[in-house]
């Protein structure tokens, strides 16, 4: 059966990552989620004090970009694989409330996205892939078979995103986890390189009021559709 490439973009929260993740599980496929190197970035800034505390100074990070290496490792235990950088298990730190404030931030410098954005398109040469991210249908594969644009109301998102924190242990005030999903929104959708915008030919999908288990059905389908297709 014809494999093809499966582009999944959308707001933040909206749960891209974990549905990418059971669709490439039930396919077959290589996941990619690029929303992790830009938060191993975001963090690889935040160790060497480029963000943080009203600190910005990204000519400084520009410059050691060559320096960052990302790689995704596959974990058996979990099923999918880790974000490492330069050689560390990074996967929880990333996930903080803490990098959450400034990778929108990160994730708008220019050299940042030119040199993910090459590293995404080499990951995804072949076919048989689902990547998330902002920008996959637009930008990193303008040609895939398949796009998704996910979204669902903004407070829908910053409950989701509220409870999954607090899940891990972090503390948390609802009111600023929706502060930041809202921030996030306007910088990923204003920002000068690649900004966050619907593919002409991409299928909205509105999870708002839908499942997980629903949410995973829904999205199969239309995937097992267009490979039919291919």
């Amino acid at each position: 059966m014809q494999k093809i490439a499966i582009a999944i973009d959308g707001y933040s929260s909206t749960g891209k990552s974990t549905l990418a993740k059971q669709l490439a599980k039930a396919l077959g496929y290589k996941y990619i989620d690029t929303g992790a190197m830009y938060r191993a970035v975001t963090l690889f800034a935040m160790r060497n004090g480029f963000i943080g505390d009203g600190r910005e100074n990204f000519g400084a990070l520009v410059k050691l970009l060559p320096k960052i290496k990302l790689n995704f490792v596959p974990n058996a235990k979990l099923g999918f694989s880790e974000m490492y950088l330069n050689g560390e298990n990074v996967e929880k730190e990333i996930r903080t409330m803490d990098v959450s404030k400034y990778v929108s931030r990160i994730a708008e410098i220019g050299e940042v996205r030119h040199m993910l954005v090459e590293m995404q398109k080499e990951m995804g040469k072949e076919k048989g892939i689902v990547m998330d991210g902002r920008d996959i249908g637009t930008v990193v594969f303008p040609e895939a078979e398949l796009k998704v644009f996910m979204t669902a109301s903004p407070q829908a998102r910053a409950t989701r995103r509220y409870k999954e924190l607090l899940d891990r242990g972090e503390e948390v005030v609802y009111e600023e986890v929706l502060k930041n999903v809202q921030e996030r929104d306007y910088i990923d959708s204003h920002r000068e390189f690649s900004p966050l915008r619907k593919a002409d030919d991409a299928i909205e999908f509105d999870n708002s009021d839908m499942g997980l288990v629903e949410q995973f059905d829904r999205l199969y389908s239309i995937a097992q559709r267009y490979i039919d297709k291919a």
